[in-house]
């Protein structure tokens, strides 16, 4: 007995992303049943977990399984669990909507899709959203579910077309139970209700799953020679065999991770991959471990080709799955992965773990921290040995979280070192090592160069780059907030320093350097135009076609620095940047000529604050004052072109 339904619309981003599965991801229509089954999967590994606390939760259902129900006549399949269920406050969340912020995600991920005209199930993956695959094939979908622990059932339908019914019903166990009622086949389409079309793909997807997925099926089963019909002879007439329905084990349920390298295909590897993360594209790459002695573990790990939308969200869950002799402990387990490596997927398999582990227990654990210990070395050199296009794809997706790394990870710094790459001002388009800048060096270069910015084509054309440019030297670009923090951690590669290309004196031009004390009374009275606006102005060691630009002294903030601050909500220290100015540019020395012929001629205050604001735009930063720099520029080009 059903209590009153209540009818609610989908999310406006949930009705896109049903309006997408069925219309543009037709052909991977088999992928449907590996996303319910790795569902179920997940549910029963839940409860499988909160019984090492609460024992009590299992009751007398401790048989745990998958079924599929199908039937022909009604074209209905049904995949059903006993796993942990959900309470109705847990179906709306987890059915009614995307996960939690990834509406805006997906929603900006949808919209870049309709200006590539090209959808992938690859944006599917990254959303976690596999229950949605159903309608594929389904032209209604049901769930009816009950949570451990609850007395009480709730059902939920929906044909995808704009809204939901949910309502309370009745189950006499807890679990889950999906009814998809199928459309009807066009010319040529597998039949989802038939056994062998079930049977195919649960080999072919879900193998693997730790438990068993059962089905009831015909088969010939032989009639006892008692109970076979007889001639009066007494030997036996009509058929010997008769049919018969019972349940059958469809999946092997062999853990992959703890079988051997050469016994698993390429296939098995990346199936295992999607059941495990629920993307629907294969990985980019695995590493399989097996370690003996006095840390043993069993290992599985992936990593994606692409990035997730949720990559940076702070409560975005870690990858890894902690077993402990192939029983499921905890999902999440961030105590096996520094933060540094998050994008990495799989399992761990520790046979010498206490199966009640908490997490507290896990932080103090000694052979926790010499499993991760020992995963941190191997990922790193996993990715060491990739191929050049392999690790461009991976660098192009992780490598600023990799980064990350340079900051947290002391230990395997010089590691990570040689795994991080940059755009150069030699190689926009590519990403260049530094092992490779190094190399390439000039025999009078004693530093690595860098400049930091949020725009690559800005700071590959900086001022601040004419001079290193003048020199052919190679300076890396830094586009990625987290280079910031990596320039602080890394100060050195190789022997060589690296030294900000917009802070301090670069001092490469030896004894031709641009100190000229002919222009100092010019600068001083420029200063004192820009009192409290700039902390000094002097002869630039940058510059060589620009008039001007600002710099800091080397320990000074960078303005990107200051700038992410001021951009997170925080409250950057008060600094001034000092105002350098081109000494050989005519313009200078037409200034200088101006000074040396009137020093207290007005024009002079607007040349000073025209400079600075020509050094501010040219950093990409706001100028005080728009509206007063555009009259005076209106004027200057006035004054020029009158003559």
């Amino acid at each position: 007995m059903q209590a009153s339904k209540e009818t609610h619309q989908f999310k406006t981003e949930v009705q896109q992303l049903l309006n997408l599965i069925v219309n543009s991801l037709y052909s991977n229509r088999d992928i449907f049943l590996r996303e319910l089954i790795s569902n179920a999967s997940d549910a029963i590994d839940k409860l499988r977990f909160k019984s090492q606390t609460d024992p009590e939760i299992m009751g007398e259902d401790t048989e745990l399984r998958i079924r599929i129900e199908r039937d022909p006549e009604k074209r209905t399949i049904t995949v059903a669990d006993n796993g942990i269920g959900m309470t109705r406050d847990e179906v709306m969340e987890n059915i009614g909507t995307i996960a939690k912020s990834g509406t805006a995600a997906f929603a900006e991920a949808l919209q870049k899709v309709k200006e590539q005209n090209a959808l992938t199930p690859e944006l599917i993956g990254q959303f976690g959203v596999g229950f949605y695959s159903a309608f594929i094939v389904a032209e209604e979908v049901t769930l009816l579910t009950r949570a451990a622990g609850s007395d009480e059932a709730i059902i939920w339908t929906s044909r995808g077309d704009g809204d939901f019914t949910i309502a309370a019903a009745e189950k006499p166990g807890r679990g889950t139970e999906i009814t998809l009622k199928l459309k009807e086949n066009a010319e040529g389409e597998k039949d989802y209700t038939q056994e062998w079309v079930i049977r195919d793909i649960i080999k072919r997807h879900s193998d693997f799953v730790a438990y068993p997925i059962v089905m009831e099926v015909e088969r010939d089963e032989p009639i006892p020679e008692n109970e076979q019909l007889q001639d009066k002879d007494g030997k036996p007439i009509g058929e010997a065999t008769r049919k018969v329905r019972a349940d059958e084990t469809l999946n092997s349920m062999k853990a992959i991770w703890a079988r051997s390298k050469n016994e698993i295909s390429a296939d098995e590897y990346n199936e295992f991959y999607k059941h495990l993360s629920h993307d629907w594209s294969d990985p980019l790459t695995h590493l399989h471990v097996k370690l003996e002695g006095v840390t043993e573990y069993s290992a599985l790990l992936y990593i994606p080709a692409t990035a997730p939308f949720d990559l940076f969200f702070p409560e975005r869950k870690h990858g890894i799955q902690l077993y402990c002799k192939r029983v499921f402990i905890m999902e999440d387990c961030k105590e096996l992965i520094p933060e540094y490596l998050r994008f990495v997927k799989g399992v761990v398999d520790a046979p010498d773990l206490n199966l009640n582990v908490s997490r507290e227990i896990l932080q103090q654990d000694r052979l926790v921290r010499n499993i991760r210990k020992n995963l941190v070395k191997k990922v790193l050199d996993h990715l060491k040995g990739l191929d050049d296009a392999s690790y461009e794809t991976f660098y192009k997706e992780f490598g600023a979280v990799l980064k990350e790394g340079l900051h947290s990870d002391w230990e395997n710094k010089d590691r990570l070192a040689e795994l991080i790459q940059f755009k150069t001002t030699k190689s926009e388009d590519k990403f260049v090592r530094l092992k490779d800048v190094v190399a390439n060096m000039k025999p009078d270069q004693d530093a690595i160069y860098y400049i930091t910015g949020e725009n690559l084509s800005m700071i590959a054309n900086s001022p601040h780059l004419e001079a290193l440019k003048a020199k052919d030297y190679e300076v890396l670009l830094m586009t990625d907030p987290v280079d910031e923090w990596v320039v602080q951690s890394l100060q050195e590669y190789d022997g060589k320093k690296l030294k900000s290309a917009e802070k301090g004196d670069l001092d490469i031009d030896g004894a031709e350097s641009e100190k000229s004390d002919a222009f100092n009374a010019l600068f001083g009275r420029i200063k004192s135009f820009l009192d409290g606006r700039v902390k000094d102005v002097k002869p630039s060691s940058h510059l060589k076609a620009s008039v001007a630009c600002l710099s800091g002294e080397d320990h000074d903030m960078s303005a990107y620095m200051e700038k992410l601050i001021k951009a997170s909500g925080g409250q950057a220290p008060e600094s001034k940047r000092i105002l350098e100015l081109n000494t050989k540019h005519p313009v200078i020395e037409k200034i200088n000529a101006v000074f040396e012929k009137d020093r207290n001629d007005p024009a002079l205050e607007d040349y000073s604050r025209l400079l600075l604001d020509m050094a501010v735009i040219s950093e990409g930063g706001k100028i005080e004052d728009p509206s007063r720099f555009n009259q005076l520029v209106g004027e200057l080009m006035n004054t020029a072109l009158s003559k």
